[in-house]
């Protein structure tokens, strides 16, 4: 039986191998594809919504109830 110090040793000894096996996937990953494949630092523009007839809004939830 080992104490709680051992156990947390052991946990952090094999996190940190599963970190080291997870950096080596991804720098053998990266090395397979030179150019990424989308430029992480370029900007699109996302135009405005068109906006819709106004139509009043209702709470989540609720249902039109027909006047009798």
């Amino acid at each position: 039986m080992t104490n709680r110090y051992e156990r947390l040793k052991m946990h952090r000894r094999m996190q940190r191998r599963i970190q080291m096996v997870v950096e080596e996937r991804r720098l053998a990953f990266a090395a397979q594809h030179p150019e990424p494949a989308s430029d992480p630092e370029a900007t699109m523009e996302i135009p405005p919504p068109d906006l819709p007839i106004v139509v009043p809004q209702r709470a989540i939830g609720r249902v039109a109830l027909p006047r009798v």
